[in-house]
């Protein structure tokens, strides 16, 4: 890594240590960020920086928009999502300008943020397989024991149906609880048997 791109990671890390909302003792954004990374070197070898920071910068500061501010539907739950990606995207380009990097590498890291380009964008795609891998590393038992089956499969179904062919094949490999790993099959068979259908 270049000095550039460390000191901008470490920035990333430094606001996401400020995260009330603790996971195994440490601030949750914070894992979420260290695990995203590590996902993207799982996914691609050589990762732009500008992918990279976006990826480190996935969750960040999403704790000061809480989702209990917004509709308790799929409507707020949505416009919640869209409000966090432009914070994100705000937050990460002014991080960004402070360590000077260029505005087409601030831009570049900004739309992929926004993740309007997923399935065309191959790079939009990767931050998205490295944030539903981190879903499922860090959040998935808990919500699997606190939501009825049938509508944890479906969210899980529309998580996968999101990722690429590489990303739910390591999705496989992550250690789940028993529970977890049969919602995560099953999801896996009713996505199957959509796609089969919509052939």
């Amino acid at each position: 890594m270049t000095p550039l791109l460390l000191s901008t990671i470490a920035s990333i890390d430094d606001a996401n240590r400020e995260d009330p909302t603790l996971h195994d003792g440490q601030p949750l954004a914070l894992i979420q960020g260290q695990a995203a990374s590590r996902w993207l070197h799982e996914l691609i070898d050589a990762p732009s920086e500008e992918l990279q920071l976006a990826v480190r910068a996935h969750h960040l500061r999403r704790w000061e928009l809480k989702r209990a501010d917004y509709p308790n539907d799929r409507g707020g739950y949505l416009r919640w999502r869209r409000d966090n990606k432009a914070h994100q995207a705000h937050s990460l380009g002014a991080l960004m300008h402070t360590d000077g990097w260029p505005r087409s590498s601030v831009e570049r890291a900004q739309i992929l943020l926004g993740r309007t380009m997923l399935r065309t964008d191959p790079d939009t795609q990767l931050l998205e397989d490295a944030a539903c891998l981190v879903f499922l590393e860090t959040q998935f038992d808990d919500m699997v024991e606190r939501t009825a089956p049938d509508q944890m499969k479906a969210i899980t179904a529309k998580t996968l149906k999101k990722m690429s062919s590489k990303g739910v094949t390591l999705a496989g490999s992550i250690s789940l609880s028993t529970t977890s790993q049969a919602v995560l099959a099953d999801a896996s068979t009713l996505l199957a048997t959509e796609d089969s259908n919509e052939d």
